[in-house]
């Protein structure tokens, strides 16, 4: 099964982008993993302080997963797979691409204004030749309806 990983934080970019991604599953048969990662934060020298901080993190990371598979809900037939990892964010996307050989597309969201943002930089950018699998890159000013038709 043709799978579409997806990368979800808090933006709005990330919704859209998931959104494209669960069109595209529910209409070739495919299927959507939703990937949401809690980045590292600074050492702390205190261990159980450490561990709160990390658990708090993996929390929030588990909150946005659980609000996408919410904001899910009205696609038929797709039932995506929640992944949440810890660690920096490129590294976790690609062993997500390596762990699954299902993974057929990465899907990012691109900011509606500014700069896209750092994945779609490094992945868009000088490594783009070394992706093991598309990157479809979804602009953040698609409306519903816009994405509806494309997807």
């Amino acid at each position: 099964m043709r799978i579409y990983l997806v990368v979800v934080d808090e933006t709005e970019e990330a919704e859209i982008a998931l959104r494209f991604a669960a069109r595209r599953a529910a209409k070739t048969g495919g299927g959507v993993e939703i990937l949401t990662i809690s980045e590292p934060e600074d050492f702390v020298a205190w261990g159980a302080v450490q561990a709160t901080i990390q658990a708090e993190a993996e929390e929030r990371a588990q909150d946005v997963a659980n609000r996408a598979l919410d904001m899910l809900g009205d696609e038929k037939g797709v039932l995506p797979r929640i992944v949440v990892k810890h660690g920096e964010p490129v590294a976790m996307i690609m062993e997500a691409i390596s762990e699954n050989p299902d993974i057929a597309a990465l899907v990012l969201g691109a900011a509606r204004d500014g700069v896209p943002g750092p994945l779609i930089a490094h992945f868009a950018g000088p490594e783009a030749g070394n992706l093991p699998v598309p990157l479809m890159v979804i602009p953040g000013s698609l409306s519903r309806e816009a994405l509806d038709r494309l997807s």
